[in-house]
């Protein structure tokens, strides 16, 4: 394979006039002997260009993910489907390593993804050679070599992360070898503080992360390596990270390379307290070793970590994902005696100064707010920012000191109650407050001292800043009604008053994020308190078409978790408004199916499978009138097309169920065009759906088997479906619904002639 043939051919791809062509070329010599290796070549070298040395990287990467493994041909033919060559493999498994080593950060990401395939398919069955050759290259002299090398280690542990214990034994006998040397490394490197020295720590933090993380291998790791590891960690949490960075923009700091490298250690000790090193919250292989890492290791770090705080508190700068994994530690901390020892003097400067600031207002939610309410919205319930947000962190810390420390709750409520009754407080203070207060309900509640208090505390701080000119603390005060909708009113206009205020901002408040909160909390009051429901309704269907508006604007499938709900609460007043509800739901539906990112973002298949939820929940209410369904089935009918017209399959099972409810009283002549329909599906694929078709399948031949019957077309539909499971290998669970359906045909149609469509 001429490799300036390919080069020409990878250039061609950058230029959109000739791209087409240049994508045709590529595409009719991928299969020819030597043409991945050739790619390899072309990413290493030097004489190339940049772009084109990407582009092949790229190209190779998708290769080796595609075509890398021996594949089976399809059920029924004997032509097996491409595959990368085996001498082509070993020349990749030969030079890979190399490869990485030599290449630009571009290239040799996509270089790192194409290792982790091939170890997850030849490691160690046809590839142990891989452990020596990262092994030469790490002994190097040559420390150049080292990042590449470290990174390919990584990527064998990554191999092996999440797999259970007793399927690691490859990956311990090369952790054997390279946790020793790694560790060597690791102490050479550290008096060094250069940007390239530290990216080689991180580089060896985050293979020993991934080595722990979800199991720790006691074979590898005794006392002794331990504690050397634990040295390594206290010291790189501990050290300064350098003046000069306060240079840069406090927005960029956080990717810096020292703060990166403070974080992944911090992440190891806080996941190995968390996980391994807490005496009463591990299972029992790590009992012995939890004693020990609470007695030995666990006050040496938190006392490093008390001292992060005291410079977050002197208004120094700290990274905010150190803040995070720091509270996380601590979180852990509050729970045993030894580590409370040592925090219990700094508890309430870490809560009032600490905890509470973070959980205030800030400068960067008010800009958000106002540059992207929606995005506002989406972060704010977003469960992934969440898992890194240091307010969730800060949050948590306080819950779990004020369940288990009881001096903590008191002072704390003293403290936010302070801040609610003085006068001129800063706005964002209040906030920050009723954030705290809020977060303490279920603690708050519980305890006789304050629960009595909670009604007094509404009626004084929360219901008048339902009327502030502030947005968040308008939203702030709904969220509050949310976290105490269980609350037990003892003044019943009190409650009144809290379902009035949350329906109004629902209504008619001007901004999204204070609407969404009301949604919510409405929701929250309806569920938790019988009398709530009643004052609601007289005006469900204001609030149903707010509701789907918001639903609509922000696509946010917290909102539709909230509409099934409502849909529930109030069957027969939704009965009234079903069609426009679900003609609202359909076309927003199509908007998020239609959208060109909907492949990309995960936010909208569920949003979308929400959507389906609740039309199935409207259905279900309205199964008693005739009429509303067979007004509703046009439109279902619509959304059903829609999604086996473009084929996604991860709703079939949702469009079923959406099926199957528009037959369970009688089947229109347009349900029963639909088998036809399903018919192709099963054709295309094949037994996957039979079962989740089996309900609808089920209707048919039970609720309208005159019409069944009198086209021979329907029962032959279903008898070639049932004889093609029973006589394929669709697994045992498909084979019993195919007999049950049988029988079930022979049973409601005997003696009416099925004998000749089915040849039994």
């Amino acid at each position: 394979m001429d490799p300036n043939r390919i080069i020409q051919a990878l250039k061609g791809t950058i230029d959109p006039k000739l791209r087409i062509a240049a994508e045709n070329e590529l595409n009719q010599s991928y299969k020819i002997i030597n043409f991945a290796p050739s790619l390899l070549q072309i990413i290493v070298s030097d004489q190339v260009e940049f772009p084109v040395r990407q582009a092949a990287a790229i190209y190779l990467k998708n290769m080796v993910t595609q075509y890398w493994p021996d594949r089976e041909p399809p059920p029924g033919e004997a032509v097996f489907p491409f595959n990368i060559h085996e001498n082509d493999r070993q020349q990749i498994r030969d030079n890979i390593v190399e490869g990485i080593i030599r290449s630009p950060d571009l290239v040799r990401a996509q270089l790192t993804m194409c290792l982790r395939a091939i170890i997850k398919h030849d490691f160690p069955g046809h590839w142990t050679a891989v452990v020596d050759k990262i092994g030469y290259y790490l002994q190097s002299q040559n420390s150049g070599s080292w990042l590449g090398s470290l990174l390919c280690l990584y990527q064998l542990v990554k191999t092996y992360e999440y797999k259970k214990a007793e399927e690691r034994d490859p990956l311990i006998a090369a952790m054997q070898i390279f946790l020793p040397r790694i560790q060597q490394q690791m102490i050479q490197l550290l008096p060094d503080n250069s940007h390239y020295s530290v990216l080689l720590q991180k580089q060896i933090l985050k293979i020993f992360y991934a080595l722990v993380q979800y199991a720790l291998p006691l074979q590898l790791v005794n006392n002794q390596t331990m504690t050397q590891w634990m040295e390594i960690f206290r010291t790189i949490i501990d050290r300064n990270v350098p003046p000069e960075t306060l240079q840069i923009d406090e927005d960029d700091r956080p990717e810096l390379v020292w703060w990166k490298c403070k974080k992944w250690a911090l992440h190891i000790v806080a996941r190995l307290f968390e996980r391994y090193g807490s005496p009463g919250n591990v299972t029992k292989e790590y009992f012995e070793f939890s004693e020990f890492f609470l007695k030995t290791y666990a006050v040496g770090i938190q006392q490093v970590l008390l001292r992060i705080l005291d410079q977050y508190r002197q208004k120094e700068y700290v990274a905010p994902r150190v803040l995070q994994q720091t509270l996380n530690y601590l979180n852990q901390g509050v729970i045993h005696s030894v580590t409370w020892k040592q925090m219990k003097p700094h508890i309430q400067s870490i809560t009032e100064e600490v905890i509470f600031s973070l959980m205030c207002y800030k400068d960067e939610d008010e800009e958000l707010w106002q540059e992207d309410p929606y995005e506002y919205i989406r972060m704010k319930f977003d469960v992934f920012e969440d898992y890194a947000s240091t307010t969730t962190a800060a949050q948590n810390l306080l819950y779990t000191a004020a369940k288990k420390r009881k001096e903590v709750l008191p002072k704390m409520m003293a403290y936010c109650y302070q801040i609610l009754t003085e006068p001129n407080i800063d706005p964002r203070k209040k906030d920050g407050a009723l954030h705290v207060i809020g977060s303490l309900a279920d603690i708050l509640l519980k305890k006789s001292v304050f629960k009595d208090q909670m009604e007094l505390m509404l009626q004084n701080h929360v219901f008048p800043l339902f009327m502030s000119n502030l947005g968040y603390l308008r939203a702030r005060s709904c969220w509050v009604l949310h976290s105490f909708s269980a609350l037990k009113f003892h003044n019943e206009l009190n409650l009144r008053n809290a379902v009035e205020l949350a329906k109004k901002s629902l209504i008619d408040d001007k901004e999204m994020p204070v609407k969404v909160e009301a949604a919510i909390a409405l929701q929250m009051l309806i569920s938790h308190q019988e009398q709530a429901k009643e004052y609601v309704k007289p005006y469900v269907r204001p609030v149903m078409q707010e509701l789907l508006h918001i639903v609509r604007e922000t696509e946010n499938d917290d909102l539709t978790n909230v509409i099934q709900k409502m849909i529930c609460e109030y069957s027969q007043e939704v009965a009234t408004i079903a069609v426009d509800m679900t003609q609202h739901l359909a076309e927003i539906f199509g908007k998020v199916l239609q959208s060109e990112e909907y492949e990309e973002v995960e936010d909208k298949t569920v949003m979308a499978m929400g959507i389906l939820h609740t039309i199935d929940t409207i259905l279900t209410v309205v199964e008693d009138h005739k009429e509303i369904t067979q007004q509703l089935e046009s439109i279902c009918l619509q959304i059903i097309g829609l999604v086996l017209q473009k084929h996604v399959i991860e709703f079939y099972e949702e469009i079923l169920s959406l099926a199957y409810s528009l037959t369970c009283q009688m089947i229109s002549p347009q349900m029963w065009q639909l088998l036809g329909v399903l018919y192709e599906v099963f054709q295309q694929d094949c037994f996957e759906y039979f079962a989740d078709m089996m309900p609808l399948l089920h209707n048919y031949v039970t609720i309208d088997t005159d019409t069944l019957l009198s086209n021979p077309k329907h029962l032959e539909i279903i008898y070639t479906m049932c004889k093609k499971v029973l006589t394929g290998d669709a697994g045992e669970d498909a084979e019993c619904h195919a007999a049950k359906l049988l029988e079930v045909i022979v049973l409601q149609c005997k003696g009416r002639g099925i004998d000749q469509v089915m040849h039994l």
